[in-house]
């Protein structure tokens, strides 16, 4: 077996039984980091004497407890975003070249209380606010599918990380899609949990408050549910966190039948919005896929509130960037991305007003959304409305025929960061051009696996081109 290639479950497996080292699964990945990554620069922060030195430390570690770890020797990049103590941190900005993170965010120091270690930093959008995965400090990142495509973004390095082997997970963030468009890109599982459910006290300020949740990326269903299960709990820092709520184990209900679960269909979410045939397509035969499976699949849009679109929400982003960076914006433009200067003077031009009424309507949404979501359990939408796209465009310049704005792409993931809800996305077949495409299950605040439960479902029926992770060299494994 390629050490390299196996799944989280397979290498914590392997280790736990002493089937296999932790040194030896570090070994494997580095082999295939040096391999694979300078075609794709997916990890800007590799440092192969410190990935040793974690396995040996786990190895130790499993000599004194082999059952005390949950994820022995895995392999984990960790996002450009998040802090990894002693390491350079960067937000793909150049305001943060030369930042060392002073500990770890909670998620990391939890991954590697369970046995995990930290492949490298992968890359991202300067502020994770871009649907592109490049910037000024560590460039661009392709798409292990098709080099000259980006892998979408903000999590882009972390997505081609994971679909080209580079570690058997990924810890990124999704603030409005950014785990879970990059991973219907690049053929992979992108989850975003619900709101507090990872807790996420330590680390850099978000653009959007309350919107970013640390996401989690594999190339198996069960393998991010048992790192959910690894990392998830509360935390009194973390206002987002409701005390109380049960977090149960998402791994363990992966196994159990969908018969009677209501499911929302819902192939445009009911935006008047183009997608493309191959999409299209493939929604329709997922619906099928978790018919055959027991779920009751029913025909049903959300009732989005007057004004409906990311359009409305959007100046929560672009104030929250305002307020953290506009005065060194206006000091000295030189050291921004352009595109992300230009969501600054958006938000330059707002008014006090203008934010208000993006926090209105994220009530209003809420409240509809929970009415859905009392009706139909689960929703299955598209995760994006296209496939990848050509490096150097912000987003398709066509879907479905149309021409259309650069965050069409985007058009089916933002509204259920504000609600707080968890979503996945599962790669369930190829366009014509043999591209990826995910389908994306949604659920309630809380019901995270319930999300998961149905995800492994989707998984189970798709084709089986999405067994194996992607190799730059070779191309998808059983196409």
């Amino acid at each position: 077996m390629n050490l390299a290639h196996a799944s989280l479950e397979e290498v914590a497996t392997l280790v736990r039984e002493r089937r296999a080292s932790a040194r030896e699964v570090a070994l494997a990945t580095i082999a295939e980091v040096e391999r694979v990554n300078p075609a794709i620069n997916a990890l800007i922060g590799f440092d192969a004497q410190a990935v040793l030195d974690e396995a040996d430390a786990i190895d130790r570690r499993l000599a004194r407890d082999a059952d005390a770890l949950r994820l022995p020797g895995v392999q984990v990049s960790v996002k450009d975003n998040l802090w990894v103590r002693g390491r350079r941190v960067t937000q793909g900005s150049a305001l943060f070249a030369d930042f060392v993170a002073p500990e770890d965010a909670l998620a990391v120091a939890r991954a590697r209380e369970a046995g995990a270690a930290v492949l490298g930093i992968s890359n991202c959008s300067e502020f994770a606010c871009k649907g592109v995965t490049t910037n000024r400090v560590h460039g661009t990142t392709r798409n292990p599918w098709d080099l000259g495509r980006t892998p979408g973004g903000s999590s882009g390095g972390a997505a081609a990380a994971v679909a080209a082997g580079l570690g058997q997970a990924a810890l990124c963030t999704d603030g409005g899609g950014s785990t879970r468009r990059p991973a219907a890109h690049a053929g992979v599982v992108g989850f975003k949990p619900s709101a507090g459910a990872i807790a996420h006290p330590v680390g850099f300020a978000e653009p959007v408050f309350g919107n970013s949740v640390v996401g989690l990326m594999a190339r198996r269903v069960a393998d991010v549910a048992m790192l959910f299960d690894a990392i998830a709990g509360s935390d009194p820092r973390d206002p987002l966190c409701m005390p109380g709520l049960p977090v149960e184990s998402a791994r363990a209900g992966l196994g159990r039948s969908l018969r009677g679960v209501r499911v929302a269909f819902s192939p445009r979410l009911g935006l008047p919005v183009p997608v493309d045939e191959a999409v299209s397509h493939a929604m329709e035969q997922a619906a099928r896929w978790l018919a055959d499976a027991g779920a009751e699949l029913v025909p049903a849009d959300p009732p989005w509130p007057a004004g409906a679109g990311e359009d409305a929400l959007m100046p929560l982003q672009f104030g929250g960037l305002v307020a953290l960076y506009g005065e060194t914006w206006r000091r000295d433009p030189s050291r921004f991305d352009p595109d992300i200067g230009a969501q600054i003077e958006r938000g330059l031009a707002l008014g006090a007003a203008d934010v208000a009424r993006a926090l209105a309507y994220r009530e209003d949404l809420y409240r509809a959304l929970a009415g859905f979501f009392s009706a139909h359990p689960l929703a299955l939408s598209p995760t994006t409305p296209c496939v990848a796209w050509p490096l150097g465009e912000l987003g398709p310049s066509h879907i479905e025929g149309q021409a259309v704005a650069p965050r069409a792409h985007a058009v089916f993931t933002p509204a259920f960061n504000h609600v707080y809800a968890p979503a996945c996305s599962v790669p369930v077949g190829l366009d014509p051009q043999g591209l990826p495409i995910g389908a994306q299950l949604i659920g309630w605040r809380g019901q995270d696996a319930l999300v998961l439960r149905a995800a492994a479902a989707l998984e189970a029926a798709a084709p089986a081109v999405f067994r194996q992770p992607v190799s730059v060299q070779a191309g998808p494994a059983g196409a």
